[in-house]
């Protein structure tokens, strides 16, 4: 495929007059539904992002919650060795 395959840039302001009124309508129609996307797309990520976040402050909170509950075991320090006996 050589450069002439492919097809010239168009600059709006100079080029007007040779667009046809149905082409100047679907680009818009193709801007407007590209503008639909990309907020879509926005609007996905931010709630992905909450999502992330509330679950790994879960994971964190049950994580040091475990580490709190079994900091307060204490029924093995007070665990007294038997005594031996010297048979």
């Amino acid at each position: 495929m050589g450069n002439s395959d492919k097809m010239h840039k168009i600059d709006l302001v100079k080029d007007k007059a040779n667009i046809p009124p149905s082409m100047l309508e679907y680009m818009k129609m193709v801007e407007k539904q590209n503008l639909e996307r990309v907020e879509k797309l926005q609007r996905m990520r931010r709630n992905n992002i909450s999502v992330g976040c509330l679950l790994g402050f879960g994971v964190l909170g049950i994580y040091f919650y475990s580490m709190y509950a079994v900091k307060q075991e204490k029924f093995l320090d007070d665990f007294d060795e038997p005594e031996k006996t010297s048979h």
